[in-house]
């Protein structure tokens, strides 16, 4: 029986965050943090600057209730609510740090108080400091009056924000977006990039070093992954035991589906970062290879208590046929050539036709290439 992985220290923990580039790597996660969620920042803005001018409404004298006034409320609301994004997307571009993996140690409950007890300490500090702006003053009567009103809101939306971030972050911003609207209420085709990335020699590695502790290694390798999937705009649609489904929307711009071929090398990449961690933790380096497809694929919501999104057809089956063909081949990325028509390849990655192959359950030859990269490659 394979002995218990040992609790991370803080030295182990603070050499994992300088393999992945330290405080440079950390501003350029939030940056790409930032860039993904716009649309959702705006909408946040526009809500807070609505929330300030109802609370100059509810809360304020009849005599302070002038267009001045609205503004300047509107845009206090909006000064809170970039402190508590800006609080948010800290805790998430941190999620390598030592800060970052401490919380990852709590459970989901004790995580949203850290966090909703941190952003709402953030946000009265910014309060009073923009009363101090504003006035050069605090009055006694703002502290006793306005201040508590103040951190009952920060605190409802601290929450209220916390939790909507968490059920994001469990089950998808696209699936808890279709489940609202209804989307996939009916099976819907949609032509989409679909990766199939298996972690490779994970039975022996079970064997060797115990299914528990293989299971570490397989969790930590999923969480080290998803950054560049998230950077390289990939959606995570399910794990397979040792095996993650990525996919993109195809679309008529052959760069942008060319991210999904940048997202393996991004993620080849981190792990090459990481193998001194990984050798020192496990005893091992993890290596993977993947399968990379385009085409048709009907999706619809499936099940009443446990509801998701099943992803149907030809092109789920011949993506992981490519997967299982890396095998064979020993190869680490084959790419269909169906995909390869629609993309732009990014400079520094050559590709070896392997021409008609045939694949496992099909009678249908399929043209497909190996990508690796070349001396010129760069993220």
């Amino acid at each position: 029986m394979a002995a218990p992985q040992p609790q991370q220290t803080a030295n182990e923990i603070g050499g994992n965050f300088r393999a992945e580039g330290g405080v440079g790597a950390l501003l350029r996660r939030s940056g790409k943090f930032a860039k993904r969620h716009l649309g959702f920042i705006a909408q946040l803005l526009i809500f807070a600057f609505a929330v300030g001018i109802a609370y100059r409404q509810l809360f304020d004298p009849v005599d302070q209730r002038q267009f001045g006034h609205y503004l300047r409320s509107g845009f206090h609301a909006v000064t809170l609510a970039i402190a508590g994004w800006a609080v948010h997307m800290a805790f998430s571009s941190a999620a390598h740090s030592r800060l970052g993996l401490a919380l990852r140690r709590l459970s989901l409950a004790r995580e949203l108080i850290v966090r909703v007890l941190t952003m709402t300490i953030v946000l009265i500090i910014v309060a009073i400091a923009f009363q101090l702006a504003l006035y050069a003053r605090v009055e006694a009567p703002w502290l006793w009056t306005h201040l508590p009103v103040i951190v009952a809101v920060a605190f409802a939306l601290s929450f209220f924000i916390g939790v909507s971030f968490e059920i994001r972050r469990l089950i998808g911003a696209r699936v808890l977006g279709s489940f609202i609207l209804g989307t996939y209420h009916r099976p819907q085709r949609e032509w989409r990039i679909v990766m199939f990335l298996d972690l490779a020699n994970s039975t022996m590695l079970a064997e060797k070093m115990g299914e528990i502790r293989v299971h570490d290694l397989i969790t930590r390798f999923f969480f080290d992954i998803d950054q560049p999937i998230a950077d390289h705009g990939g959606e995570i649609h399910a794990y397979i035991g040792d095996q993650v489904v990525v996919s993109w929307a195809l679309s008529n711009d052959s760069v942008r589906n060319a991210s999904s071929v940048r997202c393996f090398f991004a993620i080849k990449d981190k792990m090459e970062r990481l193998a001194g961690v990984y050798q020192r933790d496990f005893g091992v380096v993890p290596r993977f290879r993947a399968g990379l497809h385009a085409g048709p694929v009907v999706i619809s919501e499936c099940g009443d208590t446990k509801r998701q999104l099943a992803y149907f057809g030809d092109t789920m089956n011949v993506t992981a046929r490519l997967e299982e063909y890396c095998k064979t081949i020993e190869a680490a990325l084959v790419v269909s050539g169906e995909l390869l028509r629609n993309i732009e390849m990014p400079v520094g990655l050559g590709i070896s036709d392997r021409g008609d192959i045939v694949l496992r359950g099909r009678e249908r030859p399929l043209d497909a290439s190996v990508v690796h990269p070349t001396m010129g490659w760069f993220l």
